[in-house]
């Protein structure tokens, strides 16, 4: 089956949807999710978005605060063109039914505070943002008539020009459009468009513990990657400092909002450490607060540090953070008499797929929105809550550049082939794939973890080379499943993250590496980018 729109996005979040939203204004719309629409990064974001609100804020102080999170690298043009669009896209959130809390009995709104913020400027919808936007966004786009939802479809690879043409290097290249495997025929469809979106998030899942969805696993990047798109910035992964530590709950954040409400963090003593490590002691970049708790629990030999939120009272805590609250009463403890057990976990890539300010690649009709692109906002250390901005932000400076650039002007029409499985058989060795899974994410934690080191990441590279080839073996000889196409993303996307903390001689913001513990301003105040040799 061939399928052909003005435009494809690849990923249901905030980024894919807004972006589908107001291209439906313009043409027809084709997205391709690999899960329900709903489930996305966007759905689990608890915090909120920063925008600049009340007469006490100003956008000098934003821009500030995010060049301070972002460890000097932040690209200045970037940090400037989303702060001052983020009201502008807060009202049109508003405008598509978004319902964000407001102080009680008054018009205004609720604005919170959140860690490397200097005032309160914080939109939320009490501790379940992301699902309210994903919620009202997605409840108009399937109003849409315009748009198509293709859901439980994974992305395979990117269709090019070059490769349909020739794999001549210097054949001028181009995205035509995308192989996708549909998870519940097991068939693969053609979607093809006059430009192309990848809005996939992140790739937390390549690490043994983050705070994000099963869904993770770095699709865009890989996708991109393999098109000959330029890759940057990939050795900068937050790591969140407040992951619930519980047997149970798997992969649950404690929002930054909590200790922007006024949490401490405490030893299993009870003793306060962040004062002394930071001005904002508990409210300091997650950088700093994620490497903080990684030398406590080093120094103790804890299995966790505790979040204490008591002093607020109860009332307080349970009308603030009504699904925090839940959630860990649920595990048995109770936030409002006990300091939660926390501990760090992967939960935001700032590299990714490099882009314009336009959030254009360097391979025409491809973009990259949300998660998946590096824009310059976020330098070595993105700055709470600038992530939902950035992806309203980029969504609709990409929509004007595909419209600009590509709507209308199809492709030059090609005999785009049907996707060829050959004597690729069911696999009787399933095995391979979760073992490889549970490895991979294993050795990204163990050595290309808080802190590095040069040893730690060859060694991680020699055994991501093994399990590259494993990989590729069973890719070619076995039909296709969504576990196998993750897993191979996944495992491009740490070897990027690798080589790319192998090219940065120095530490800075998100990286740190035992082997350069200090900052190079005269080498390294730039990006570290990576370009894949095409063939």
């Amino acid at each position: 089956m061939e399928k052909h729109a003005n435009f494809l996005v690849v990923g249901s979040g905030i980024a894919g949807l807004s972006f589908a939203l107001r291209a439906a204004a313009r043409g027809t719309v084709t997205i391709i999710t690999k899960r329900a629409a709903e489930e996305s990064s966007t759905n689990y974001a608890q915090g909120g978005i920063a925008t600049v609100w009340s007469g006490e804020d100003s956008f000098e102080s934003h821009i500030e605060d995010t060049h301070l999170a972002g460890a000097g690298i932040c690209h200045e043009d970037t940090v400037e063109l989303v702060v001052r669009n983020a009201p502008d896209c807060i009202r049109e959130l508003i405008d598509w039914g978004v319902r964000f809390s407001r102080n009680k009995g008054e018009k205004d709104f609720d604005l919170g505070r959140e860690g490397g913020h200097s005032q309160r400027r914080i939109f939320h919808a009490k501790d379940l943002t992301g699902r309210e936007v994903e919620q009202a966004l997605l409840a108009r786009a399937r109003e849409n008539k315009k748009i198509r939802i293709f859901e439980n479809h994974v992305a395979i690879n990117l269709i090019t020009r070059q490769k349909i043409e020739s794999f001549d290097p210097s054949v001028a290249d181009e995205v035509i459009g995308i192989y996708a495997l549909d998870q519940d025929t097991g068939s693969v469809h053609t979607f093809t468009a006059d430009a192309t979106i990848l809005a996939t998030g992140g790739a937390g899942k390549v690490y043994l513990y983050t705070s994000n969805p099963d869904i993770a696993t770095g699709d865009g990047i890989a996708l991109a990657w393999r098109a000959g798109a330029t890759i940057a910035n990939m050795e900068f992964v937050q790591f969140h400092p407040t992951c619930l530590f519980h047997p149970h709950a798997k992969s649950f954040l404690i929002s930054e909002a909590v200790r922007g409400e006024g949490a401490i963090l405490v030893n299993r003593e009870g003793k306060r450490f962040m004062v002394g490590q930071h001005p904002m002691a508990e409210l300091a970049p997650r950088d700093i607060v994620a490497r903080a708790i990684d030398t406590e629990l080093k120094r103790t030999g804890a299995d966790c540090v505790y979040l204490d939120i008591t002093a607020k009272g109860a009332k307080f805590i349970k009308d603030r953070f009504p699904n925090i609250y839940k959630t860990c009463l649920s595990f048995g403890i109770d936030m409002t008499k006990a300091g939660l057990p926390v501990v760090p976990a992967a939960h935001y890539l700032c590299g990714g797929v490099r882009t314009n300010l336009w959030g254009e690649t360097d391979v025409p009709r491809l973009f990259a929105i949300g998660e998946c692109a590096c824009t310059g906002l976020h330098g070595a250390n993105r700055l709470a809550s600038n992530s939902l901005l950035e992806a309203l932000v980029f969504s609709d400076r990409a929509l004007t550049r595909a419209v600009e650039a590509y709507k209308g002007r199809s492709p030059k029409k090609l005999a785009v082939p049907r996707w060829d499985s050959g004597k690729a058989q069911d696999s009787d060795e399933a095995v391979v794939v979760t073992q490889n899974w549970d490895e991979l994410r294993r050795l990204m934690w163990n050595y290309v973890g808080i802190v590095r080191s040069e040893k730690r990441l060859s060694r991680a590279l020699d055994r991501i080379e093994l399990l590259k080839r494993e990989i590729a073996e069973y890719y070619w000889n076995f039909k296709l499943t969504g576990d196998l196409l993750e897993l191979r993303n996944l495992c491009t996307v740490a070897e990027l993250i690798v080589r790319c903390a192998m090219q940065r001689k120095e530490s800075r913001g998100l990286h740190t590496t035992i082997d350069y513990p200090h900052l190079d301003e005269e080498n390294w105040r730039r990006d570290t980018t990576l370009r894949r040799r095409r063939i």
